[in-house]
């Protein structure tokens, strides 16, 4: 969470200097897989068709779905609606799961403290700006980015237990490009090597796809798998607060006592969310 928290500011960067999201997405991608292929080489194909296609949804829902949904959504709303509606991933990921299994509905316990950690991470996120500018279109596409990541560990919990994590971490990066190639074809996007040449873009890039995907995505599948998907999940509130500190430190974005506040509801949302011991 805490290198994930700081992605926002480097793909600020790299639009900045004139890449696109779908190229972001691309490169980053395809750096992540590369990495991998010397460490996983040994087999190529999911042990069946299903699982196949359950590859197919990880690398669709993980990867290019949900980056181009969130991205879009940049484009026609404001980033505190978006980082607002995408942070609201842990409990619509608790509800996803809650409605296939009832085992893994929230308890009252939990229910208080997802909403706490929400508040925290949404005071978080506006930061001292209280005008929150509604757009039917962008708004639908952040909560959209935040349901296909549900889904992604819907479906992680499906196939962990049958493969390896570098395996599927592997995998969800080929589907990811493969699935993302069309939408660079139709768009006329491609990455420019007078922009990729660029120092800082450079180093951005290879952050973005060799720590923030490849090591990243590992962990995270692993932790998904160790800990359960709604316990995991639950610590994408933190991202906010990391995001927040990273705009302080290289942009110089200001902090506000209303940020303040939401941290120290944020924190205090997780701390009653991780006391409950059910895995799921």
């Amino acid at each position: 969470m805490v290198v994930w928290g700081t992605t926002f500011v480097s793909s600020k960067v790299l639009l900045d200097h004139g890449l696109m999201p779908d190229e972001i997405f691309f490169l980053r991608f395809l750096q992540a897989y590369l990495a991998l292929i010397p460490l996983c080489h040994r087999r190529w194909l999911a042990k069946s068709w299903r699982d196949e296609l359950i590859f197919l949804g990880l690398g669709i829902f993980g990867g290019s779905a949900y980056f181009l949904a969130e991205n879009t959504a940049l484009q026609f709303s404001t980033t505190s609606n978006v980082s607002i509606l995408v942070g609201s991933t842990p409990l619509v990921t608790a509800l996803l799961l809650g409605a296939i299994y009832k085992a893994d509905r929230l308890s009252l316990k939990q229910s208080l403290g997802s909403v706490v950690a929400f508040v925290g991470m949404a005071l978080v996120v506006i930061n001292g700006q209280l005008v929150l500018q509604l757009n039917p279109l962008g708004d639908s596409l952040a909560l959209a980015a935040s349901l296909t990541w549900a889904i992604y560990s819907l479906f992680m919990r499906w196939i962990s237990g049958n493969y390896s994590t570098l395996f599927i971490t592997r995998k969800v990066f080929f589907y990811g490009l493969v699935t993302i190639v069309p939408f660079m074809l139709l768009s006329g996007h491609t990455p420019q090597w007078a922009h990729i040449s660029q120092p800082v873009v450079l180093y951005n890039l290879l952050y973005l796809g060799l720590i923030a995907s490849s090591l990243c995505y590992l962990l995270w599948n692993y932790v998904l798998k160790v800990i359960g998907t709604i316990k995991a999940t639950n610590y994408i509130y933190m991202q906010s607060f990391i995001t927040m500190l990273a705009a302080k430190l290289v942009l110089g974005e200001r902090i506000t006592l209303m940020a303040i506040l939401g941290v120290v509801l944020l924190i205090s949302g997780l701390v009653i969310l991780q006391k409950n011991k059910h895995k799921a």
